[in-house]
């Protein structure tokens, strides 16, 4: 494929996925930003248990 072909495949896929894409309702939004924020929370804890027993270990 030469570089024209590419462009265009690449705008033709590019529309396609904008006729389907919508914009989250109120309470889509909200429980995706809990399940956000709760791996957020979890990612933190498991690495202040991670310096915690570092610490503890004298590493």
């Amino acid at each position: 494929m030469n570089i024209k072909e590419t462009t265009s495949d690449f705008i033709k896929q590019s529309k396609r996925v904008l006729k389907v894409a919508r914009k989250p309702d109120r309470e889509e939004f909200f429980d995706f930003a809990k399940v956000t924020a709760l791996g957020i929370a979890i990612i933190g804890v498991i690495g202040f248990i991670i310096v915690l027993i570092g610490q503890l270990l004298g590493l």
